[in-house]
């Protein structure tokens, strides 16, 4: 991160310099390299002033505050910046998400055998083929999807292994889960 400091009717000490760098840090989490910052402070007769202008790889962000001290502007502007800073990072993740979730739309194949072919020996034959769409979910939501459809079993990729499970409809009215392990 290379931070760049400016005063305007004041010049800010090693000290101020040192806070806000510290400060600064807490943003390396949520932007990507490379980052520059550029700092203004200000002092005007009775308020004080804190700009921060930080461009990274995806935009800018921008905040300007004021308060008594320089520390509480320098404080609560990067605060802003730091909620910027989040939203955008989330604002990235979600798009990469909704994009894989298109591109990974996944379909099962569902084959249907001739019982009277099992039975008698020969070889099986597929009567009937579907595709059903996996979509990506807890278990509760699994449950819930179950309960409104008239199928006796649900296939979903669990959420929390990213695997691909079949919750079913027991006789005993209760649910069971096929979970495979590797």
């Amino acid at each position: 991160m290379k931070i760049e400091f400016t005063g305007r009717h004041y010049h800010p000490s090693d000290r101020i310099k040192d806070y806000t760098e510290g400060k600064l840090a807490k943003l390396d989490k949520f932007l990507e390299e490379p980052v520059d910052v550029h700092v203004i402070l200000e002092i005007e007769k009775r308020r004080q002033i804190a700009e921060f202008h930080v461009s990274y790889r995806h935009g800018v962000l921008q905040a300007t505050e004021e308060a008594e001290h320089i520390r509480e502007a320098i404080n609560a502007g990067i605060d802003k910046i730091e909620k910027q800073a989040r939203r955008s990072r989330n604002k990235f993740l979600d798009k990469r998400r909704r994009v894989q979730r298109r591109d990974d739309n996944r379909h099962w194949p569902v084959e249907v055998l001739d019982g009277t072919t099992v039975s008698s020996g020969e070889r099986p034959q597929i009567i009937k083929t579907s595709r059903l769409s996996i979509k990506p979910m807890t278990i509760e939501e699994a449950a819930i999807e179950l309960e409104q459809s008239k199928n006796e079993f649900f296939v979903f990729l669990d959420s929390g292994t990213e695997r691909v499970s079949v919750i079913y409809r027991r006789k005993d009215s209760n649910y069971g889960l096929i979970a495979p392990e590797f």
